[in-house]
């Protein structure tokens, strides 16, 4: 009887071992791995236990906060270090600001092998590769797996709020760090959002819309009221009337003043990032503001910046409720912006960092700008 028993088991611990050989691999002094295939469709062999991440490249840190465990993190670039300002998930976790530095950073600045080894990471995320060779690259140099997780194939200017490429990275992020509950939940949460944004503005009459345009939007740099986008998707999330649309354009636009004369949108909303140059040219052209209706009328508003090393997707998720609210306020009666706002903040980053954000730039509601 027990040596049937011995035989049993042996067969099931062999089952086992054969089930686990065609998922994963290890060779004596490695950790077990486990293939994936990241957003460039790289197959890459990642530890099956992954306890130390460093994420390089635009927005890659933002995405490990949304669906990783922060406390992974060893390392951060100096361009997330320098100034956490208007960076949510910097402000909502301030011990990444004290980690070692893993390298410059920024859009233009290659990664730094050398840095990256000093502080051992199992895993390099990095949206700084855009073609298998650069990460490939990466990988040889360090012997250090890396995946690479995007904001989508979009072009300049477009923001990526709602995007299946974004929760794609963000599923990805949360199998390879045991976050895969978390990063379902941020991506059920987005998803939620753009599905409630949809409900509550789908149904309005085109008649029934006021015409809109946003200015100031940063667009490679902080520009006046002449930047703007067209399919802007925090606009097109609640189907509002753009007057840029009839450009037939897709992303920043830098329009003729005279173009925005002849339209003369209902309200204008004024990106905070560039409310300083508004109001510099303001201080200049008053003649030019005064023929705007908006103006004359008291309809301009101003939003939180949310494109800082890529699209902070926090803030513009709580923007949309924002502009939402105001150009449809029986659509949204039971929304309070800044309350939506850490709603948000609470469920991507950790915590509410709306008064955070507007003691740096000032919060959402109607700007008044006065002539010297």
């Amino acid at each position: 009887m027990a040596s049937r028993v011995r035989a049993i088991l042996l067969i099931l611990v062999t089952a086992l071992s054969v089930m686990l050989a065609g998922s994963c691999s290890a060779s004596p002094g490695r950790a077990a791995t486990v293939s994936v295939t990241d957003l460039l469709g790289r197959d890459v062999a990642v530890p099956i236990s992954v306890r130390r991440v460093v994420a390089i490249g635009p927005g890659a840190l933002r995405l490990v906060v949304y669906a990783g465990d922060v406390s992974q993190v060893v390392g951060i670039e100096q361009f997330d270090a320098n100034d956490p300002t208007g960076r949510p998930y910097m402000l909502a976790n301030p011990a990444l600001a004290e980690l070692p530095i893993i390298g410059q950073g920024g859009p233009n600045n290659a990664p730094d092998p050398e840095r990256i080894l000093t502080v051992a990471p199992d895993v390099i995320f990095s949206t700084y590769a855009t073609e298998s060779s650069v990460a490939d690259e990466l990988q040889a140099k360090t012997g250090i797996p890396v995946v690479v997780v995007s904001y989508g194939p979009q072009g300049y200017g477009v923001t990526p709020i709602f995007d299946e490429v974004v929760y794609d990275s963000l599923r990805l992020i949360g199998d390879i760090t045991g976050q895969a509950e978390k990063a379902q939940a941020a991506i059920g949460f987005i998803q939620q959002a753009r599905e409630d944004l949809e409900a509550r503005t789908a149904g309005i009459p085109e008649a029934d819309k006021p015409s809109v345009y946003v200015g100031g939007l940063g667009a490679r740099g902080t520009h006046g009221i002449e930047s703007t986008q067209a399919r802007y998707a925090l606009l097109d999330a609640i189907h509002a009337r753009n007057v840029v649309d009839e450009t037939g354009a897709s992303g920043s636009v830098m329009i003729d003043r005279e173009v925005l004369l002849a339209w003369d949108p209902d309200v204008i909303f004024i990106d905070r990032m560039g409310l300083a140059a508004v109001a510099e040219d303001f201080a200049k052209n008053a003649t030019f503001y005064a023929s705007l209706s908006a103006f004359r009328d008291g309809k301009v508003y101003g939003q939180l910046p949310y494109n800082n090393y890529n699209t902070d997707i926090d803030t513009a998720m709580a923007d949309a409720y924002y502009l939402g609210k105001v150009l449809n306020p029986a659509a949204f009666a039971d929304i309070e912006p800044e309350e939506k706002a850490d709603e948000i903040y609470q469920a991507l980053v950790g915590r509410p960092v709306y008064d955070q954000m507007t003691a740096v730039y000032g919060g959402f509601g109607a700007l008044t700008l006065a002539s010297p």
